[in-house]
């Protein structure tokens, strides 16, 4: 918009000076960029480029993308809405929608408050999906139940949905998404199992599958069986109910062409991992939370051996428990969690079931109020990857305090084929080169089991 606006404001002075005009440059460019660098812009200045010339004052009506957002309407007091812009801005979406020509639409996003005006808003995105849409993006704040249309359901043309509203989702009988490649769904509540699974076997080509946040206390038994799937990523944290509760959906996963699986949450729905021979990447994130901690470790170590064929995995420090199978094919391992004195045996037994592991990061750095010594990481036996394989170790929020030092000597020690130690400080003690030169100092005293190791603060 600004490289739009400078240059009329050249050719403005120009003229002003009584010499030749300005070379226009940008408005000499063909329709279709013109509609490119358009549909980068949000609608709102968009649509305000239509009173730069002639030549502006309808390209806007044909910009592939359409992007609506009530945001800036939102009042400091929940109580003191601006109903006279509240009502521009409603009037504004329906004009655009009326004036946006014949031509297909490749992008709709509408975020906004749906207890206004309802039926307006159902009328919005029926008028859209006229427009074949390719990609529909819904975030809508519900106070009454709301119904989406049935058009969005039956679409041989939408390719991305992404829906993120506060109630139920409720489905039509018949739906048919044979071209959508990528289905988000947050915050909605799943009514009953047959609807969702029509929903989940209505999209046969879907590679990217993301469910945040969504209510499944309705639901029983859900089977992901989609052949084309890649990526799917399921956040269940009981923000709509209580962590002792683990009567929820039991979620079955078998998808063969599954290359990565992102899961955080208490495990509230018991998650169940079959046929999954694709599986390269996993994230993984189980807080122990509440009395049923038992129960939910149970669940989690049913997770992680439906993993042991991945190479690369992020684990959170809950999820190293016991009776783990072998990680065979693990090369790359992200721990998110504090370095403190009660799980550092955690850790090197997880280890234990790594044997050829290479890279391993740590990205929370350690516990400040909790003290450990050289003593607590002299455990044997050490794990075979730093004897035969590990060749590159992360810390990350690095302070250099002791507990920290304590465990970078023992990784010194001990990796005998480490060939780089990469240390990212965090903003203080360390960012103090003084500070840098004592560490540097320190693991300098420090016997290596590997000469050809690099130490790097980043």
């Amino acid at each position: 918009m600004w490289l739009i606006r400078e240059s009329f404001k050249q050719r403005k002075l120009y003229e002003g000076h009584g010499a030749r005009v300005y070379e226009d440059k940008i408005s000499d460019l063909p329709d279709s960029i013109l509609h490119h660098i358009l549909s980068m812009l949000p609608t709102k200045d968009a649509v305000a480029t239509c009173l730069l010339s002639t030549r502006w004052k309808c390209l806007w009506t044909s910009v592939p993308n359409v992007d609506f957002d009530d945001f800036s309407l939102y009042p400091s007091e929940v109580n003191d809405w601006d109903t006279d812009k509240l009502t521009c801005f409603m009037n504004f979406v329906e004009r655009v929608l009326v004036l946006h020509e014949g031509s297909n639409m490749e992008k709709f996003r509408l975020s906004c408050r749906v207890c206004f005006d309802a039926s307006r808003i159902h009328a919005w995105v029926s008028a859209v999906m006229k427009h074949k849409v390719q990609e529909l993006d819904l975030c809508l704040f519900v106070e009454t139940p709301f119904s989406l249309p049935q058009c969005v359901f039956v679409s041989g043309f939408l390719t991305v949905v992404k829906i993120a509203m506060n109630c139920a989702l409720e489905l039509p009988t018949f739906i048919s998404f044979p071209q959508l490649k990528t289905l988000h769904l947050a915050l909605v509540t799943f009514l009953d199992d047959d609807s969702t699974q029509k929903l989940l076997t209505s999209c046969p080509v879907l590679q990217e599958l993301i469910i945040l946040d969504c209510e499944w206390m309705n639901l029983k038994h859900i089977v992901v069986s989609i052949p084309t799937l890649k990526s799917f990523t399921i956040d269940d944290l009981p923000y709509f109910g209580s962590a002792d509760e683990l009567n929820g959906c039991e979620i079955k996963i078998d998808a063969a062409n599954l290359t990565f699986l992102n899961y955080t949450g208490c495990l509230l729905n018991e998650i169940v991992l079959s046929n999954l021979p694709s599986l390269v990447n996993a994230h993984v994130c189980v807080p122990l939370l509440g009395k049923r901690q038992k129960e939910i470790a149970y669940r989690a170590v049913k997770v992680l051996r439906g993993l042991h064929s991945v190479k690369s995995m992020r684990m959170s420090t809950d999820s190293l428990l016991d009776q783990l199978p072998s990680f065979q094919n693990l090369t790359s391992l992200e721990l998110s969690m504090l370095i403190e004195k009660h799980i550092i045996q955690k850790v090197l037994n997880f280890l234990q079931f790594t044997p050829n592991l290479e890279s391993l990061a740590f990205f929370q750095g350690s516990n400040p109020h909790v003290r450990c010594d050289e003593e607590d990481w002299n455990l044997k036996p050490v794990p075979n990857c730093f004897l035969s394989c590990l060749k590159s170790v992360s810390l990350h929020n690095f302070h250099g305090n002791y507990e920290e030092m304590c465990m970078l000597k023992y990784l010194l020690k001990n990796g005998l084929v480490l060939e780089g130690l990469n240390i990212f400080c965090s903003k203080s003690p360390l960012g103090d080169s003084k500070k840098q030169k004592e560490v540097v100092d320190q693991l300098d005293m420090v016997p290596r089991a590997s000469t050809s190791c690099v130490i790097m603060f980043l």
